[in-house]
């Protein structure tokens, strides 16, 4: 098998997930086995496909494979659908497919007993085919499909347990708010499409760069230069803002906290949130041909997301939002990368994300698993009970801090040096703080969950590490996280295959080499320990000096707590705004369209076939009159017209 027959890797998840919704409840255990093979299969392959990739590749040119089918074809325009496997696609497919296996496998123990185990399992194949079909979709159609594919899942899963209202409103929520940003990602399609005449992306590439979207305009606005594209990278760049939660439409996230806790960490580590990164990525070299501005909004909205997401989440008392908070600010800093010029530090940071984002979500929900709590303030002093689980969430804390060796730190690094390179020393300095709120954060988390005195001591008495099946991918991804980041390293990528390391792998042409530069390193170690004693300080024991610092600091605590009152201000914008709009558009419907339009209609049929009913009487002689007196009149109005 070669890397141009990847499009199997998301075939195996698409048919398991067609026998499950046919046969699952047929089969024992809901059908579990199949989804768990299918992603394992798809994971298997893999490695062939990176093996193929990497043998064309000799490490030193730039390679692809394709392959595809024709769809629709009329005159002379053709739509096909087809695959593409490059470097940032490997990258992908290792972490989607990886993530995936681990959190099903996962799963199967914690949901255990559920009504509805069956049909989860039947979601979590779709939702891992419909992402791996984005990864490796090779024009911008069968992309958009596949967004939406990945939205639709999310939207079953995040209202998994529909019963309650809490999820099927957050269900609602996100996938609403995801549509905001996915109608733009659809118009920018379409501005492509305009001008280029095709949707495969390699040869929308082609067309920018030969100048064909130079001077291109819209409907006579007298746009020029690279207006054109650089209005239709920021619509992409829209669909990015909603499916990955940028402000302003981050609002989704926190709440989408209230499906299964396995669903989190695949939303958060491989799939939905991470897709508008890649995506980003993708069609980076767009971006970079269009006007400054494109990245100027990339990196503007991505370090506003980090550093509202890292105070809200000094707040937070849910162990899962807490850690949803941490994803926004994640995310957030991958696009600053992006925005900073570097797909080589967005894609590494995206790479270890998956493994320390799917650590924390699991481990946190092993928690949950033990003592049915996930309010911090009802926990603590769980690491005497959980010493496995404490250990792994302690790892994956420390990576999302940015702590040496771990992931994390490699990863969070080599943004900052994209920043300091290539942005603003403004930029730089408040990259730099939110690395301080994170490490204050996390610190803050991992203590008020694992230590000192527990706060429930009934759910303290009944709490234990989970069973193997929970507990072994923990320990899987625990290694993940620590070892990670040494892909940055040429001698790791000659041990791997890839030679001169992650930055020499993303962009064989131009590479990015690993530059490790000391003064970012001693000053983001430095405010990450920072962050991790003050943290201590606040949140150790009683956490008396947090409480008093909340009392002294009541308006920004508040302002906190209720995350900025921007999720206050979309509720009166629709409560002002859209239903004001609603009530005038019922009155139209009602009044104009309804009672006038339709019903006026109706009615004058009505009134019409009533009255001429009474011209039919079924005797000859009136219709011979009828007759006579037409000829006659038609006679007399024929003498008149004449005169």
């Amino acid at each position: 098998m070669g890397a141009q027959e990847a499009y199997l890797i998301p075939a195996l998840p698409a048919a398991a997930f067609v026998v499950l919704l046919l046969f699952g409840k047929y089969l024992p255990r809901g059908g579990d086995f199949i989804a768990i093979a299918a992603i394992a299969g798809a994971f298997v392959l893999f490695f062939p496909v990176l093996a193929d990739f990497l043998d064309k590749a000799n490490g030193t040119d730039f390679v692809s494979a394709e392959k595809s089918w024709k769809w629709v074809q009329f005159d002379n325009f053709e739509i096909r659908l087809g695959f593409f496997v490059d470097q940032i696609t490997i990258v992908m497919l290792a972490v989607v497919s990886f993530v995936a296996l681990l959190v099903q496998v996962y799963s199967v123990a914690y949901m255990r007993g559920d009504p509805k185990y069956g049909w989860y399992f039947t979601c979590m194949s779709l939702f891992a085919a419909s992402m791996l079909t984005l990864v490796l979709a090779d024009n911008l159609l069968l992309l958009y499909a596949a967004w939406e594919g990945v939205g639709f899942c999310s939207f079953l899963l995040i209202g998994f347990w529909w019963e309650r209202r809490s999820a099927a409103e957050a269900a609602k929520k996100a996938f609403i708010t995801t549509r905001i940003g996915d109608v733009g990602f659809l118009i920018g399609i379409l501005l492509l499409w305009r001008e280029a005449g095709t949707f495969d992306i390699t040869e929308i590439f082609d067309f920018a760069e030969r100048g064909g979207f130079r001077d291109a305009d819209i409907g006579g606005l007298g746009l020029s230069g690279n207006a054109y594209l650089t209005i239709a990278v920021l619509f992409l760049f829209a669909g990015a803002v909603g499916k990955s939660g940028q402000f302003p439409l981050h609002v989704w996230l926190p709440d989408a906290m209230e499906g299964p806790t396995p669903v989190s960490a695949l939303i958060h580590a491989a799939t939905m949130v991470v897709a508008g990164v890649y995506m980003v990525a993708r069609m980076f070299p767009l971006f970079v041909l269009a006007d400054d501005i494109a990245l100027d909004v990339v990196a503007a909205l991505g370090l506003i997301t980090v550093l509202m997401s890292a105070t809200m989440g000094l707040v937070e008392t849910d162990i899962k939002r807490v850690i949803a908070y941490s994803t926004l600010n994640s995310l957030g800093l991958m696009f600053v990368a992006l925005g900073s010029g570097s797909v080589t530090a967005a894609m590494l940071y995206l790479f270890v994300h998956g493994f320390f984002k799917a650590l924390l979500f699991l481990a946190s929900g092993s928690v949950i698993h033990a003592t049915e709590k996930q309010d911090i303030r009802e926990l603590g002093g769980l690491a005497a009970k959980m010493p496995v689980t404490a250990a792994v969430f302690g790892i994956g804390t420390l990576a999302m801090i940015g702590v040496i060796p771990l992931s994390g730190f490699w990863a969070k690094d080599e943004v900052l040096h994209a920043v300091d390179q290539h942005r603003s020393v403004v930029l730089y300095m408040l990259a730099l703080i939110s690395v301080f709120v994170t490490a204050l954060y996390m610190t803050r988390l991992f203590v008020r969950t694992f230590l000192f005195e527990a706060r429930d001591r009934v759910a303290w008495g009944h709490s234990h590490d989970a069973e193997p099946l929970m507990t072994l991918p923990l320990v899987l991804l625990a290694v993940l996280t620590a070892v990670g980041g040494f892909v940055v390293f040429g001698f790791v990528g000659e041990a791997l295959g890839f030679p001169g390391g992650f930055g020499k792998f993303v962009f064989f042409e131009d590479p990015e080499p690993f530059d490790f530069a000391w003064d970012v390193a001693i000053f983001s170690t430095a405010l990450a320990v920072g962050g991790i004693v003050t943290g201590w300080y606040f949140w150790s024991e009683k956490a008396e000096p947090a409480r008093r610092a909340g009392e002294a600091l009541q308006p920004a605590y508040e302002t906190l707590r209720n995350r900025y009152y921007i999720d206050d201000a979309y509720q009166w914008v629709i409560d002002r705004v859209v239903l004001t709009l609603g009530t005038i558009v019922a009155w139209f419907d009602r009044n104009i369209v309804n009672d006038t339009a339709v019903d006026g209609s109706a009615g004058l049929g009505l009134f019409a076939g009533f009255e001429l009913k009474f011209l039919e009487t079924g005797k000859l002689p009136n219709y011979a009159l009828a007759i006579v007196a037409g000829v006659i009149g038609l006679a007399v109005l024929l003498l008149v017209l004449r005169l």
